[in-house]
C-alpha cells in the first residue's frame, strides 16, 4: 500500500538506556497492558528499578497523582546514573523470541503524519492516562508494534545486523531479546528510501499511538512530539503471530448467559475437561465458548435473521461475519445488555486467565478465534477499524530497552 500525503519515516533518535552493566533481565517488562495485578507487583518486586515503576506508577504517598510519581522517580534515576541517553542518534534492530514465535525488526520514531493505519477503535480512558504520562514524564517508555508489507532494502538490514554479534543479549522467563545499533549513514539512507514508499498498519498499541497525537497536538515540537517511539517489523519476512482478545463479564452468571445466547446461537454443553479453543477451532462458522471456571458451552450457527437485527445499520460491510465484531454488536450489546467499555467487562490475552477471573468474580469468560489477517488488512486499507481489544500481534516488544525522550533536540 502506497499514500500520497507524507512519506512512512522511521527516523534515528538518541535512546535512552539503562546505563551499562545493568543486569536487563531485572529491569525489563512487557507493555503495561497486559500486566495484572500480581505481575505488576511481581516486576515491582524483582528490582527497585524495573521499569515497571515508570509505566505503572503507583500515586505518591499523600498525593494521588500516579504521574507526578513517574516523573518523580525518572528524574530520581536520571541524576543517579541508572538510565543515561545517548549522544549520538541511530536505529535499532530488536529482535524477540518466545516459545511460540519471534519478532525483529527497526526500532526508530515514526513520524505521526505518515501512512501508519489503525485496524482497532480506541477507549478513551487509556489514551487519556498514556498521553498524561507522556506530558508528566516527557519521555515514551514503550514503543509500539508496527507491520508492513516489506521485503526491500529496509529488512535487508535487519537481516544483515542479525547476522552479527549483538550489541545486547539477554534471556529472561525463557524468552530471548536481542538489540543492534545501526547508525552507519549508508544503511540509514537505504532504510529512509525503502520506507518511503509504504504503508504500515499498527499491530499493537492503538491507544498509546492515539496519546502520541494527542500529546503533540497539545504541544506540536518538531523532531519531537511529531515522532512516536515504534517496532516495525516486516510481514512478509517476518511475519507476526495474530492472537485473541477474550473477555470476561463480571456478575454474569453462566445460566443467563446461555439463556439469552439461545435466541441467536445453537448452545452446545461442553464438557468440563474439554479443551474449549480446541472446540473453537473445530466450529469453521462465528464460534464462542463461555464458561464460568467450572461449566463451560459452545455457541455456534448464529441464526442470520438475528444478526440483522442486531448489528447497526452503520457497521462495514462484512461486519457479521467477524467473530470479534459479532461478540462485541451481538452478545454483548444485544443479547446481554453490555457494553463493551462496561467496567465489568475485562480483556485477557490468555483463555485460562479469563476463565480464572471469571470464577473469582461469579462471572462468566467469553473466548474468541483471533480473526484472519486479511480480514484485519482489508478493513484497514478501506479506513475501516475493528471493534477494540480485538487482535493481538505478537511478539510485542518489552519495555525498558529503548526508551524515546521529547527534548526537541532528538534527532
Amino acid at each position: 500500500m502506497t499514500s500520497a500525503g507524507p512519506p512512512l519515516r522511521l527516523t534515528p533518535f538518541r535512546a535512552t538506556t539503562y546505563a551499562p552493566g545493568t543486569d536487563l533481565a531485572a529491569v525489563v517488562c512487557p507493555p503495561y497492558d497486559v500486566i495484572g495485578d500480581r505481575a505488576l507487583a511481581e516486576f515491582e518486586a524483582h528490582d527497585p528499578h524495573n521499569i515497571v515503576h515508570l509505566t505503572l506508577p503507583r500515586p505518591l504517598p499523600g498525593d494521588g497523582d500516579r504521574y507526578v510519581r513517574a516523573a518523580h522517580t525518572l528524574r530520581e534515576w536520571r541524576t543517579a546514573g541508572v538510565l543515561r541517553r545517548d549522544p549520538a542518534p541511530a536505529l535499532y534492530v530488536y529482535e524477540h523470541v518466545t516459545a511460540g514465535g519471534a519478532a525483529i525488526g527497526l526500532v526508530g520514531g515514526v513520524g505521526l503524519d505518515g501512512p501508519v493505519l489503525p485496524h482497532e477503535n480506541t477507549f478513551p480512558g487509556p489514551v487519556a492516562d498514556r498521553a498524561a504520562l507522556m506530558n508528566a514524564t516527557r519521555m515514551q517508555l514503550e514503543p509500539i508494534l508496527l507491520t508492513y508489507d516489506g521485503g526491500g532494502a529496509a529488512s535487508g538490514v535487519v537481516d544483515h545486523a542479525a547476522g552479527t554479534v549483538p550489541h545486547q543479549e539477554f534471556t529472561v522467563a525463557g524468552e530471548t531479546h536481542r538489540l543492534w545499533r545501526v547508525d552507519q549513514p549508508d544503511a540509514l539512507a537505504a532504510v529512509a528510501a525503502d520506507l518511503a514508499g509504504r504503508t504500515a498498519l499498527i499491530a499493537d498499541g492503538h491507544h498509546r499511538f492515539a496519546a502520541y497525537r494527542a500529546v503533540h497536538a497539545d504541544d506540536p515540537v518538531p523532531t519531537a512530539t511529531d515522532h512516536g517511539l515504534a517496532l516495525l517489523v516486516d510481514a512478509a519476512r517476518h511475519p507476526l503471530e495474530l492472537r485473541a482478545i477474550h473477555r470476561s463479564v463480571a456478575g454474569l452468571t453462566l445460566d443467563e448467559a446461555a439463556t439469552a445466547a439461545a435466541k441467536a446461537f445453537d448452545v452446545v454443553e461442553l464438557a468440563a475437561d474439554d479443551d474449549p479453543i480446541a472446540a473453537l477451532e473445530a466450529e469453521r462458522g462465528t464460534a464462542f465458548v463461555i464458561g464460568d471456571g467450572r461449566r463451560q458451552a459452545l455457541l455456534r450457527s448464529p441464526r442470520p435473521s438475528l444478526l440483522a437485527d442486531a448489528v447497526p445499520a452503520d457497521r462495514p460491510d462484512g461486519w457479521d461475519a467477524l467473530d470479534a465484531a459479532v461478540l462485541v454488536d451481538v452478545l454483548l450489546a444485544y443479547l446481554w445488555d453490555v457494553d463493551d467499555a462496561d467496567p465489568r467487562v475485562t480483556y485477557h490475552h490468555d483463555g485460562r486467565d479469563a476463565l480464572r477471573v471469571a470464577a473469582r468474580h461469579a462471572g462468566l469468560a467469553v473466548l474468541v478465534r483471533p480473526p484472519a489477517l486479511a480480514d484485519v488488512l482489508a478493513l484497514a486499507a478501506r479506513g475501516e477499524r475493528m471493534p477494540r481489544k480485538s487482535t493481538s500481534f505478537g511478539p510485542k516488544p518489552w519495555t525498558g530497552l529503548l526508551m524515546r525522550d521529547l527534548a526537541p533536540d532528538q534527532h
